[in-house]
């Protein structure tokens, strides 16, 4: 998130420059008198300060920050760490060149050129917390509340400063509350309705899997330090097997690459599943202790044979069969899937699948067996305290964030229209869907929008005002992790550069302008610190914000990685405490949206109920003559969704967007290696440098995302094509449901 007018550009005051900080300004983020909390002002001219990564990312690392006469010069893994072991990815490995990067946003900025074009001016806080306050005012005087609309993600992934710290300031003000469901939602939403809310295992007991399935995921690149793990239990005699349709770097490390259409993994779950019950290789006794509904199961699954899903899938029925004989006999056995395996119009069904499979086979009963999902279900995070959906006006209008573009050109026909936009953590230009209708929407003179970041971002370029955000290293924040099950405690290296404010003080600041009371606008950082987990939670045992302090990290209390199978004897958070291959969720509740992903309860969805056992979906976007490949986004291995998109070592490892095709799919195009494409449907379009290989399957083409629009070849990247579309559980998105042509730019 980043790029703005150069550092030298003083009649702007936009960036690079440090100037001292209001005591008004900073009040808030250092410790209140008589803390414990050590700030950047207590220490000696060389420390060392325990931190956290704020990525969106599983892996959330212990970092170790060297600070020198008040400025950090370097940051490293934690060697102590178990899972960190003392690396770093290349994504934030030199993170103190973000900190200091001679782009960043120091001061708040007044727009005084056309939206887009970048050009601003400096102003003080009061001047812009005043025309905010104003402008909400006017707006909601004239439309009412929810003329006023969110935006926000996981920009940052701390407790304190990530994807709840608005909702309180907006669910006061009664502006229209917003879907966060990009990540995961379809996926939570399926496996709560199979085996719960739970952890489920210990991504570290993988070094005692026999049989190892990683499904949807390069590890290698979007969950690092997980490789390692893997790699001992490879070294031990494990087999591990990918499923993806691009033979990344994990999958070129891997015993077997099982190459799958997108879309498709459905129908392969479907059909192992098939085999399984059909040669008798379930676990008969775990099939009828700790399961429901497995008769109907079977018998839905009858239908859905290896022959069948060849034509799906792509994958020979004969290595369908293989696979389901391998994993079902090579115990312990374990699944790890990834986000993408959710992001097709099928997600949900397909997670529902694959999360019946280690009941089936009795995978559960030792250590090292089972399904890796979000081990963020082990942490008793406080969602009630960071939210406070008890200030939300009943019957406040949800507009999910995936449909921004219809939002703000009119299409969804919202009645309040949105008139005032505030953006923070996100760069929603380059993350959502239909990117063309996103910028068209921004490009609105009557729209009033407000963008917190550290970086002049795509978005943020289109802004009215833009306020400066603090980096990980100035702020305090506490972690949980979807990855593993260490909690975190950031503690501020230096103190915050220019203006900058963390997220948490942004919103004290709003709130005071408005005028609001409530005790939870006037919290202290390390008040929330202490509001962030239920501490007294037997997970939390021995594990204080004192002794966070003093070690910045702590495993949660839970057995150890050689002990840790939660359901060896059922146990599942179920409204059964089994493993429902029958769901009750699903056939009572039907579709819903998780409360991480929505404002502090469970959200069910309009339609009744779905489905209660698992079946196949196919794609809401078939091939077609005009647009015959499929196109899929995966993460990049240099940025972490936007973040980073503009930062020079990570664009140089990253490269250029490119495209990478089939050599026969090339071929009847006439297009060569190296040389630019375009792109297309009728959504839009990007340009490409395309890279020809046979690690895709035929009949896909593939672009990371993450390149920032103004930095592409068109002023467009692979959102100007990806579908608006919902999946069919969770409100997911279906990104990897986008058809395509690709032809010479």
């Amino acid at each position: 998130m980043w790029s703005i007018l150069a550092p030298s550009d003083k009649s702007q005051g936009a960036v690079g420059h440090a100037g001292p900080r209001r005591a008004a300004d900073t009040a808030r983020t250092t410790a209140p008198p008589g803390a414990a909390m050590t700030t950047t002002e207590d220490r000696p001219a060389t420390t060392t300060v325990r931190g956290a990564c704020p990525h969106d990312c599983p892996d959330t690392c212990a970092m170790l920050v060297t600070v020198e006469d008040g400025r950090a010069t370097a940051v490293r893994g934690d060697p102590e760490h178990p899972f960190t072991r003392g690396a770093l990815c290349v994504k934030v490995n030199d993170y103190v060149d973000r900190v200091y990067s001679p782009k960043r946003v120091l001061h708040p900025l007044r727009r005084t050129g056309p939206k887009g074009s970048g050009e601003f001016t400096r102003v003080s806080w009061d001047e812009a917390l005043d025309e905010i306050a104003g402008r909400f005012r006017e707006s909601i005087e004239r439309h009412g509340a929810e003329t006023v609309m969110p935006v926000s993600y996981l920009g940052t992934e701390g407790v304190l400063n990530g994807l709840n710290v608005g909702d309180p300031f907006f669910n006061r003000l009664g502006a229209t509350v917003t879907e966060r469901t990009y990540c995961d939602s379809g996926a939570c939403t399926a496996y709560t309705m199979t085996i719960g809310a739970t952890a489920g295992v210990d991504p570290e007991s993988l070094v005692h899997s026999r049989y190892i399935v990683v499904w949807a995921c390069n590890v290698v690149s979007t969950n690092l330090h997980l490789w390692p793990v893997i790699a001992e239990a490879q070294r031990r005699g494990a087999k591990v097997v990918v499923i993806d349709p691009v033979r990344h770097q994990t999958a070129a490390r891997a015993d077997w690459h099982i190459p799958i259409r997108p879309g498709s993994d459905g129908a392969l779950a479907l059909a192992l599943a098939h085999v399984i019950i059909g040669e008798g290789l379930t676990d008969e006794a775990y099939v009828r202790d700790h399961t429901v509904g497995f008769e109907e199961f079977a018998e839905r699954v009858r239908q859905y044979t290896p022959e069948w899903a060849e034509g799906e899938t792509g994958i020979p029925a004969e290595d369908i069969r293989t696979l389901a004989r391998e994993y079902a006999t090579s115990q312990p056995s374990m699944i790890r899937i990834g986000v993408a395996v959710e992001r097709h119009a099928g997600g949900g069904q397909t997670v529902r699948t694959i999360a019946c499979l280690p009941a089936l086979v009795g995978a559960w009963r030792r250590v090292g067996g089972g399904l890796l999902q979000l081990p963020l279900w082990a942490f008793p995070v406080n969602w009630g305290a960071l939210m406070h959906p008890e200030l939300i006006t009943p019957g406040t209008r949800v507009v999910n964030q995936y449909l921004l573009g219809q939002a703000l050109t009119g299409e969804l026909g919202l009645d309040p229209p949105v008139t005032a936009l505030v953006v923070y953590n996100s760069n929603p230009l380059v993350v959502c869907p239909e990117q063309d209708k996103v910028a068209a929407g921004l490009a609105r003179e009557d729209l009033f929008t407000v963008v917190s970041d550290q970086f002049l971002t795509d978005t943020a370029r289109y802004a009215d005002l833009v306020l400066p955000a603090t980096t990980q290293l100035e702020q305090l924040d506490v972690m949980f992790s979807w990855g593993h099950l260490y909690v975190s405690l950031n503690t501020p290296a230096v103190a915050p550069l220019g203006e900058a404010v963390p997220n948490t003080e942004l919103f004290r600041r709003l709130a005071a302008r408005m005028g609001f009371t409530e005790p939870c606008f006037s919290r202290t950082d390390e008040e929330m610190v202490a509001e962030a987990f239920d501490w007294s939670a037997p997970q939390m045992a021995g594990i204080t914000v004192e002794s966070l302090r003093r070690t910045g990290w702590a495993r949660l209390n839970l057995p150890s990685r050689d002990e840790y199978a939660p359901h060896a004897e059922g146990g599942f958070p179920t409204p059964s405490g089994k493993t429902e291959l029958r769901s009750s969720l699903a056939e009572q509740a039907g579709n819903f949206v998780v409360p991480l992903f929505r404002q502090g309860s469970t959200e069910h969805q309009p339609g009744g109920t779905v489905d209660p056992l698992p079946h196949h979906v196919a794609s809401r976007e078939p091939a077609d003559q005009r647009h015959p490949l499929y196109l899929i986004s995966p993460k990049s291995h240099a940025y972490l969704n936007s973040s980073a998109g503009d930062m020079p070592a990570q664009q140089r490892v990253q490269g250029e967007q490119t495209v990478l095709l089939h050599p026969r799919d090339a071929a009847e195009r006439g297009l060569a290696d190296g040389q630019d494409v375009r792109v297309c449907n009728d959504r839009g379009s990007f340009v490409a440098r395309l890279r020809v290989t046979d690690a895709v399957v035929s009949g896909v083409a593939v672009c990371p995302m993450g390149t920032w629009r103004r930095n592409s070849r068109a002023q467009a990247t692979v959102n100007a094509v990806t579908p608006p579309g919902f999946a069919d559980l969770g409100n997911a998105p279906t990104f990897s449901d986008t058809r395509v042509q690709v032809e010479p730019a």
